[in-house]
């Protein structure tokens, strides 16, 4: 089996005039933490919404899992988006229904499971990423950080080997995005999950990145890869190096 939970190869979006990236090229290795990093505008979202098969690429291939996302019949691309959990940037939690009913969706539409079975399994999760006293709240009675947490546990319902983020720490306080950092750690170190992450915030991906790329809007595409702190220290590109470093580019 290969090492490569995430393959993408040449890929490029364009809309009508406009490039946003091309020619985007990287793997990810199963169990590791891969980021997906650069300021804002340069494609990060729209990459990932390529990777999980959301919207097909100008050009190019990705393959999860083994999976050509972008081949085969539908049936095929269903197959592969059940071996995958998403969170959305906003959490995309239904208002109207309680988190333990939010993250037993999946379960309902993808497993013959009895309702028992289906709860217990849902709030299990929910006590997985801290929420097992919160099962019965609605949506807008927690908080923006309780609402990440439910996020991935709905994203982790049928027990995926990977697992995509999209700015999981987008809007929270600097104590909260760093207990969804442990998070994603525990759970990559229990039970061996592969973690794509979009981020721009600088703490979550020294925290947590073992490898990434960073895209940028004016170069089209990536314009560093490797370990983040390792870019940190020592790229000479003046736009990596403000990254990383959190400076003003120079006019």
């Amino acid at each position: 089996m290969s090492a490569h939970a995430v393959e993408v190869e040449g890929v490029a979006q364009v809309f009508g005039a406009r490039t946003i990236f091309r020619d985007v090229s990287f793997e990810v290795e199963t169990g590791e933490v891969f980021v997906i990093l650069g300021g804002s505008g340069c494609g990060k979202s729209v990459l990932l919404s390529l990777i999980v098969g959301l919207r097909k690429p100008t050009a190019g291939r990705v393959r999860v899992l083994g999976q050509d996302m972008y081949a085969g019949d539908a049936g095929a691309h269903g197959a592969a988006l059940r071996r995958i959990g998403v969170m959305f940037q906003s959490g995309a939690l239904f208002g109207s229904m309680t988190l333990l009913e939010n993250v037993m969706l999946p379960l309902e539409m993808y497993t013959a499971l009895p309702r028992e079975g289906r709860e217990a399994l849902a709030r299990a999760k929910l006590a997985q990423v801290g929420l097992g006293d919160a099962a019965g709240l609605m949506p807008a009675e927690i908080s923006g950080g309780m609402a990440k947490r439910a996020a991935i546990a709905r994203a982790m319902a049928l027990d995926p080997p990977v697992l995509f983020l999209d700015e999981p720490s987008a809007g929270l306080d600097p104590t909260t995005s760093a207990g969804l950092d442990a998070l994603i750690l525990e759970l990559r170190r229990t039970q061996g999950t592969t973690f794509v992450v979009v981020t721009h915030e600088l703490a979550s991906i020294l925290a947590i990145a073992d490898r990434c790329i960073m895209l940028d809007r004016a170069a089209q595409g990536v314009i560093a890869r490797g370990d983040p702190r390792r870019l940190r220290e020592e790229s000479a590109d003046p736009t990596v190096h403000a990254f990383f470093h959190r400076e003003a580019l120079a006019a």
